[in-house]
């Protein structure tokens, strides 16, 4: 699909995507729960359909609707073997459900397509015969054959490629031990999504603690009754794009999101905040508007996904915007430092990479393009934005790729008045 954005101002009330983090993890809980699972305001995204299917590869019950309910009892015990996984483009769903799938005493291929086929699994390689399950991966990589079942033990992990091994890691550990065992993680990574884990699995009945996110003491689970309802909150990874395309041309008013939450990308606010944006929080909506906006320096290294919306917002700022944590973007769907360094030179703002950082020069003209999203929903995204004060048409292609975490994106925007067109579907 392309889709032409044309230059104007964006305006009106819209509510957060559910978010796909949530989603995910509550699918790998509903799995795991040996009852029934209610999920309200589930997620609709090609990672959240990806996550179904995996439940239901994996034994669960799927009944979707305005609520899902997911039914499970001892769900894995009753996988055939071999079983093959299939998680779609979800880095997460494969990391996840991976150790999960360890618990099975049958062999289960886990695997998927496009750009997950490239990315790292090689932690699975050195940690699962320590665990006593047996592994063959493609050299690191996609496909992976498991057989467990999984054996809690103490072990030590490295955080540093990514925090979706260790949730994993925890619903496992979490749903096997029988006596207190103790995962010690070097140098973690994105520490908001083992919050938002952590968090999710205490609903479920697990006990797990940490200290300083360097020690995770996982004791036996405790049964938290049959029945579990669950809301997915609104999403702050794709509602940072609507809340940028606000500070950048118009007005906007988002609801369903939770100003608590332990989501990683609620950070947007605290750089819509320094960098000037008019902002004005109520108990039902959070309103950005466009003002004045100064460059900003952020450490996104605990919310990489937030780069793409933050290139957008300083190309838009005075000055030279810094973004620190680009290291952690060379395995996302995309190269996301070099793609989105393409495609916004393309559009006239120029981007330097040195060491660790990101620098924007923004408050320039924003030239008319077009541009390819690398198969990255959230490039394609960040270029819709940034597009909204161009001083041209700016045509995106293949932009159908925002399916992968928010497939209302362009509904949603035409809804507050950008001028989109879809010129080839």
């Amino acid at each position: 699909m392309k889709v032409k954005i044309s230059p104007g101002m964006i305006s009106g009330t819209l509510r957060a995507p559910a978010s796909k983090s949530s989603m995910q993890r509550v699918l790998a809980a509903a799995l795991l729960h040996e009852g029934e699972t209610a999920i309200n305001n589930p997620g609709s995204s090609a990672d959240d359909k990806a996550a179904l299917n995996i439940i239901r590869s994996l034994g669960a019950e799927v009944e979707e609707g305005a609520v899902c309910r997911i039914r499970s009892g001892a769900a894995l015990k009753k996988v055939s073997a071999p079983t093959t996984v299939h998680c779609g483009e979800s880095g997460l769903s494969a990391r996840m459900f991976a150790p999960i799938a360890a618990l099975s005493e049958n062999e289960i291929i886990i695997t998927g397509e496009g750009s997950l086929l490239n990315r790292p699994m090689h932690f699975f390689d050195e940690l699962f015969p320590q665990l006593a399950v047996s592994i063959r991966s493609n050299n690191g990589k996609l496909p992976l054959r498991i057989k467990g079942p999984l054996h809690p033990k103490d072990i030590t992990v490295n955080g540093s490629l990514s925090s979706q091994f260790l949730t994993g890691l925890l619903f496992a550990l979490g749903d096997a031990a029988v006596e207190p065992v103790i995962i010690t993680v070097n140098d973690l990574k994105s520490k908001p999504y083992i919050d938002l884990t952590l968090e999710l699995m205490k609903v479920f009945g697990y006990d797990i603690s940490h200290e300083d996110h360097r020690q995770f003491f996982i004791r036996p689970k405790k049964d938290p009754g049959e029945k579990i309802s669950y809301f997915v909150e609104g999403d702050w990874s794709g509602a940072a794009f609507l809340l940028v395309g606000a500070a950048v041309a118009g007005e906007i008013k988002i609801s369903g999101l939770r100003l608590n939450s332990a989501q990683a990308d609620k950070a947007i606010m605290q750089v819509l905040k320094e960098c000037g944006t008019g902002i004005n929080i109520s108990e039902e909506s959070i309103e950005i508007k466009k003002a004045g906006l100064q460059a900003f320096y952020f450490d996104a290294t605990d919310s990489p996904d937030l780069f793409p919306p933050l290139a957008a917002l300083a190309a838009y700022c005075k000055g030279v915007s810094v973004i620190k944590g680009i290291s952690r973007l060379a395995n996302k769907e995309s190269n996301r430092a070099e793609t989105l360094k393409d495609i916004f030179e393309k559009m006239g703002v120029s981007i330097s990479l040195s060491g660790d950082e990101m620098s924007v020069h923004g408050g320039g003209i924003i030239t008319g393009a077009t541009v390819s999203p690398h198969r990255d929903h959230r490039i394609a995204m960040a270029a819709t934005i940034a597009a909204l004060g161009a001083e041209a048409p700016v045509l995106i292609e293949d932009a159908a790729v925002v399916n992968k975490s928010y497939p209302d994106f362009f509904t949603d925007m035409n809804t507050a008045g950008a001028l989109i067109d879809i010129i080839e579907s």
